[in-house]
């Protein structure tokens, strides 16, 4: 698999990287499924998948340990990306909001991040963290100063805890306030073929400021794998559900749109001998602004189905056929 460097940090890790993200729903954490997502982890690895995203966010920590035991003995084999600042043991920093029953804060002070790290090495079951991210900005009303934040992030990065700074969800001028602090390796935001606000802006920053750009999303939860088609009806309790009053996608008439653009690909899963699924990740790490592309896992099967997609090089005259066809596809009614 094609590997590409993480910034200016000296790290050079897979295209294809999988996120834990996915893993995160309350009863995903039980032993079986535990068992499941090592599974899952290991077929990526087995792959040729070298980055694992993760935050102590994710099942509150329950995430961070099932990466742990996924990599027991493998340790150099993989580059661990996790992130600090959503915190919710108590009530420190500014409120963010309830997830899954428990309420959550921003807190970005020093104090906080090292006491995060710390949790997350012992959680990871390792010594030091590839790429530590700012999960999200600092918000009022207890705002903490960026230089503050970095230069507790360059500290932890002298004393080797960590080896790369990254950070996500910023908007150009926060990243750009970071960036005039301290050297930023990578940025993680959401991005697809669906989802595109950011190529005028920070993408195109992060480009030019040699700063890896991280995707998450980019198959939008499974809508762009050409499995979902207008009529799919999804388990009770799935979020799904409800995506439609904010993802306008996935109304059935979206989707009906989107199953007709793949159904007019598949000359081209024909010809690079792959899914919908494939095809997307592959155009998405294709694009200039892209370096890395995240991807959700819960089976052995999307583990390798996702990692093969980065073994695929679609010619630039295919990757204009898409293009065209997003254009026509135009917004969503």
């Amino acid at each position: 698999m094609l590997n590409k460097p993480l910034g200016s940090s000296g790290i050079s890790t897979s295209v294809i990287g999988i996120g834990t993200a996915a893993m995160d729903t309350a009863d995903y954490y039980n032993n079986a499924d535990t068992k499941k997502a090592i599974k899952a982890i290991h077929a990526a690895l087995d792959e040729g998948v070298r980055l694992i995203d993760t935050a102590p966010s994710y099942g509150w920590g329950a995430a961070e340990k099932i990466v742990g035991k996924a990599i027991s003995g493998r340790r150099e084999q993989v580059e661990i990306a996790t992130k600090c600042g959503v915190w919710w043991k108590s009530e420190r920093g500014s409120p963010n909001g309830i997830k899954n029953g428990k309420a959550t804060y921003i807190c970005l002070s020093p104090d906080a991040i090292e006491a995060q790290l710390d949790d997350s090495l012992r959680g990871l079951g390792v010594d030091y963290i590839d790429l530590l991210q700012v999960h999200k900005p600092s918000i009022p009303p207890e705002l903490t100063p960026v230089e503050e934040t970095m230069d507790c992030l360059v500290n932890l990065k002298r004393k080797g805890k960590i080896r790369a700074i990254g950070v996500s969800n910023m908007s150009l001028e926060q990243l750009k306030s970071y960036q005039s602090i301290a050297s930023v390796d990578t940025n993680q935001l959401r991005y697809s073929m669906l989802f595109r606000d950011h190529e005028n802006d920070v993408m195109p920053f992060c480009l030019s400021h040699n700063i890896a750009t991280l995707t998450y999303w980019s198959l939008e939860y499974g809508l762009l794998s050409g499995k979902i088609p207008k009529d799919r009806n999804f388990a009770p309790g799935d979020f799904r559900n409800e995506a439609e009053h904010w993802h306008p996608w996935y109304k059935p008439h979206n989707r009906e749109k989107l199953t007709s653009m793949f159904f007019g690909w598949h000359d081209l899963n024909e010809k690079y001998s792959c899914t919908i699924s494939q095809l997307v990740l592959a155009w998405t790490a294709a694009q200039p602004t892209v370096s890395h592309v995240l991807c959700g896992s819960k089976t052995v099967d999307q583990s390798i189905e996702n990692a093969t997609a980065g073994n695929l090089n679609i010619a630039s005259a295919d990757i204009k056929h898409m293009e065209d066809d997003l254009i026509a596809l135009d917004s969503p009614d």
